[in-house]
């Protein structure tokens, strides 16, 4: 008997609410479930905020039941105002086909499109909504919503009591977009679960309200809990700004030092929503972690394991690797692969030298590694310059061309926490 994907939820602390618990737990346990969350295009990338979602799509997936995921190019010109204070600005539809290009390639790294009878399935929900008249609208949709429905969701009430924060039309319609998307799948796709963050209830129960008018039949929504850090920050956010998911807008090496400075009151929560791991392995590490957390294992198999699923193997364990070198770990020069490098050169300060056969000292100076040539040779003295893994400690040492790394680079490390890499110009 295959596991239920409602126990698992709850088992893992991702259910905040549930439309109607039992009936759900019992279409999960006598049929393929087809379940959907709408993804905003507003950017070209999602973020970590997004991940218990995806999590959601991809244990549904894991257990045989079908994921979807609407790319809301069609909501995505309105704009969801659920916990918004005002209206935002409004992109261009080539704005947003852009966004979902690139969003799409995400959900790859989580859903499997090409799997048989529970391939998850990628929608446009433009290509519905843009077909809609107005007078077919407000015939087939609108009729089944009063006004007093409305006006009763609290983003709503919260901005009519407020003249500076007034809410258009446009954004006040967004529901009925939500609840036909929903409609849609359902008479479509087969589709009776909708999944989303708790702000989306109010959306959710319009659209199982609107399937239950048109059609009779019955549909089910879940949210999943509003996240936050254990000091009360919202998950995901940092003093730099938001981790997102593509490589380009925070790289694999920032994206798993985010989970590896995890509270340590976080670390079992996490490994239960954004892992695979059972609970039990989870509660083996949370006690391992309790028992001696100055060693951070719990953050690192957390850091490990989160990295991977979002950038591949090989991406996690450069990033592992770029981690150690940083703080603390011995290395090697064969350790510093032309790729180490490369990740290594967005996270530590570079700079330019002309020649590889000049003195460390020179090059030190020449490459703004250190502000002076008494500088550095005040720290060789110390034994605080070490050069691509290895201890300088003759302050006259004169380097070479063999002393290049793959792109003719240099890798110093200036006492405990300082790094520089030096590009030789003249290589």
């Amino acid at each position: 008997m295959r596991q239920n994907v409602y126990d698992i939820f709850l088992d893992r602390g991702l259910v905040e609410w549930c439309s109607n618990p039992e009936p759900l737990r019992e279409l999960f346990s006598s049929e393929t479930v087809s379940g959907y969350i709408g993804f905003d295009p507003s950017a070209d990338s999602l973020h970590v905020g997004h991940l218990v979602p995806l999590m959601g799509l991809a244990w549904m997936q894991k257990l045989g039941h079908r994921p979807i995921a609407i790319a809301g190019a069609g909501t995505g010109m309105i704009g969801d105002p659920s916990g918004k204070s005002k209206e935002r600005n409004l992109l261009t539809l080539e704005q947003i086909e852009s966004n979902l290009e690139s969003v799409g390639k995400q959900l790859e790294q989580f859903l499997d499109f090409d799997c048989g009878e529970n391939a998850a399935l990628m929608v446009n929900n433009y290509d519905w909504l843009g077909k809609l008249s107005m007078i077919d609208f407000l015939r087939d949709v609108g009729k089944h919503f009063s006004v007093n429905y409305m006006i009763n969701r609290e983003y709503v009430r919260s901005r009519l009591d407020d003249p500076s924060r007034s809410i258009s039309y446009t954004e006040f319609a967004y529901m009925l977009l939500q609840a036909y998307d929903f409609y849609h799948l359902y008479e479509n796709e087969g589709c009776r679960l909708q999944m989303g963050g708790n702000d989306q209830q109010g959306n959710i129960l319009a659209g199982i309200d609107l399937i239950r008018k048109k059609t009779g039949g019955d549909a089910f929504g879940i949210t999943y809990p509003l996240l936050l850090s254990a000091t009360g920050n919202k998950f995901g956010k940092t003093e730099e700004g938001t981790i997102w998911l593509s490589p380009e807008r925070t790289s694999p090496y920032r994206f798993y030092q985010y989970f590896i400075n995890a509270d340590d009151r976080d670390v079992a929560k996490l490994l239960r929503y954004f892992t695979f791991l059972s609970l039990e392995e989870v509660d083996e590490i949370a006690s391992s972690h309790q028992a001696a957390p100055e060693r951070r294992e719990g953050q690192r198999r957390l850091a490990r394991e989160v990295t991977t699923i979002v950038h591949g193997g090989e991406a996690a364990d450069r990033a592992a690797r770029a981690s150690e070198i940083l703080f603390g770990g011995k290395f090697e020069p064969d350790d510093l692969s032309e790729e180490m490098l490369a990740t290594l050169s967005r996270e530590v300060p570079t700079g330019e030298a002309a020649r590889a056969d000049a003195s460390v000292i020179d090059i030190l100076a020449e490459s703004g590694a250190c502000a002076s040539k008494s500088e550095a040779r005040r720290l060789i003295r110390g034994g605080g310059v070490s050069l691509n893994g290895r201890k300088v400690d003759d302050e006259k040492a004169i380097l070479s061309g063999g002393n290049l790394l793959p792109g003719g680079v240099l890798f110093f490390r200036l006492g405990k926490r300082r790094f520089h890499l030096v590009h030789i110009t003249g290589a």
